[in-house]
């Protein structure tokens, strides 16, 4: 995967790797010890069912960064690696 700075990430889209919408990017969550980004926090799009993923304060999101497959207009993600 290619770097990519984090004011880049900014709103970005989040979309499955089956080409389904999940929502916005909201933020990144970094371990500063390591310097390893732990998850993303996203905004779910309204279409998006949030069933059986991780869920803070039942409005945002969270998905492991293992599960980003690629960074470019889109960050695509394996949908199944963000279930709980």
């Amino acid at each position: 995967m290619t770097r990519v700075f984090a004011r880049t990430l900014s709103r970005k889209k989040v979309m499955t790797n089956d080409g389904k919408l999940i929502g916005t990017l909201k933020n990144i969550r970094v371990d500063f010890d390591s310097g390893q980004v732990i998850e993303l926090l996203i905004h779910p799009d309204q279409t998006f069912d949030t069933t059986n993923y991780e869920m803070e304060d039942d409005k945002i999101l969270k998905f492991p960064f293992e599960a980003v497959k690629d960074i470019k207009d889109y960050i695509v993600v394996d949908r199944y690696l963000g279930r709980r």
